[in-house]
């Protein structure tokens, strides 16, 4: 059985940082990993490691532009489209990785995850062709410094989930960046300091954050323009509670060990596989056993 990982998310997430050290854990944990670039606008410095499958052999985002005369929004598109022209191309190039689990790094465009055709066409293509997909969503822990941008932030993530309709999971990254409670701290966010209990707040939405102001008071007299677009904004997340949060600190690894087996687990790596044989275990394994 060959996985695949749809690394998601809008653009500074930290997608490709985290396929990285996603690719090293799995590594360091004898398990077979490769990552596939399907951004084209990539550079050559975005990755630790050669990618084993990357779009920019088959087209680039520069050569678009160039001979397209397209700007970078309407380039990455067309790519997209030539790539979906052209799956006979990728199918070839992961017919060689048998029983491996691949991290796909996605570009952070975010009108590919919301309501563009390319991703469910080509999750629909993985699977096919029997790959096991499921998708991480990664949202920069700095969109809760402003509660209104973090909820924006959710509605992306629903409105992707909506439309890959995969197995799924919602990563807050770059968890190491975010304000502490120490009154020593001299930048003051424009919602609060968030403590440990704050946090949670955010990790597992509370949709009364958007309407309810830093002292607790309701925000109608505050914002009458757009208190009845955000209390239906709040009935929305309450009715169809999709989205929460798992932390991702990459200066942790047990915080990336969460993370990893989050995403086992909802995929369901290893269900498949045959339980070892007597005379298929090594001195290692017997010495795990003591």
């Amino acid at each position: 059985m060959r996985y695949a990982v749809l690394v998601t998310g809008p653009a500074g997430a930290g997608k490709s940082t985290f396929s990285t050290a996603f690719a090293t854990h799995l590594r360091v944990s004898k398990r077979t990993a490769h990552i596939v670039n399907l951004d084209p606008a990539a550079t050559g410095d975005a990755f630790e490691y050669l990618p084993a499958i990357d779009i920019r052999e088959l087209v680039t985002l520069d050569d678009v532009m160039g001979e397209m005369n397209m700007g970078p929004n309407g380039g990455l598109v067309y790519c997209f489209e030539y790539l979906l022209q052209n799956m006979d191309w990728l199918e070839e190039e992961l017919g060689g990785y048998d029983n491996d689990y691949l991290i796909i790094d996605c570009p952070g465009q975010i009108e590919l995850y919301t309501h563009h055709p390319f991703l469910p066409l080509l999750v629909q293509n993985l699977q096919r062709i029997g790959i096991r997909t499921c998708a991480a969503y990664l949202l920069e822990s700095q969109f809760m410094e402003d509660r209104y941008k973090f909820f924006s932030g959710v509605l992306s993530a629903m409105s992707a989930m909506v439309n890959l309709e995969v197995p799924w999971i919602n990563i807050m990254s770059k968890m190491d960046l975010v304000s502490g409670s120490s009154s020593s701290d001299t930048f003051e966010p424009r919602n609060g300091k968030r403590g440990k209990r704050d946090i949670a707040r955010y990790l597992d939405p509370d949709p009364m954050l958007l309407v309810s102001a830093r002292d607790g008071r309701d925000q109608q007299r505050d914002n009458n323009r757009f208190h009845d677009l955000n209390r239906a904004i709040v009935q929305l997340i309450e009715d169809h509670p999709l989205v929460s949060f798992l932390p991702l600190d990459l200066t942790s690894t047990d915080s990336l060990e969460t993370v990893v087996s989050h995403i086992d687990f909802t995929m369901q790596y290893g269900e498949d596989e045959e339980p070892k044989e007597p005379h298929d275990l090594d001195e290692g394994d017997f010495a795990d056993m003591e």
